[in-house]
């Protein structure tokens, strides 16, 4: 099924999404003070283009914390509340839920990108 899911999804917009935050992830290393937040646009592409069957594990540590709160105020917040927008949005009906599900494991992520891990 997680097979089925990620070729749906791929097909569905995963593609697109996928290679936006590659294209994203690009434009903020070509900074050294970018670096950081192209890192975590990589990230996201990870899980944009194949969702079904990964996790996303936190750690811990003071500096995740830190960048993890200038994070949240700057683009946190509206990545994690346009994610659970559209979270709701499928699952409105009962063949929407599980895609409903990877985007609220998107806010998440989206929410607090850095110290977090994606298997």
């Amino acid at each position: 099924m997680k097979l089925l899911g990620n070729i749906l999804w791929f097909l569905c917009g995963g593609i697109i999404g996928g290679l936006a935050w590659i294209i994203a992830g690009c434009i903020w290393c070509v900074t050294i003070v970018g670096i950081p937040v192209g890192l975590q646009c990589f990230k996201f592409a990870s899980l944009a283009f194949w969702p079904f069957g990964k996790e996303v594990v936190y750690g811990n540590g003071t500096f995740s914390f830190l960048v993890n709160l200038i994070w949240i105020l700057f683009f946190g917040w509206g990545m994690a509340l346009g994610n659970i927008v559209l979270g709701c949005m499928w699952c409105i009906t009962i063949v929407g839920i599980p895609f409903g599900k990877q985007f609220f494991k998107m806010a998440r992520l989206s929410f607090m990108p850095f110290g977090a891990n994606v298997l």
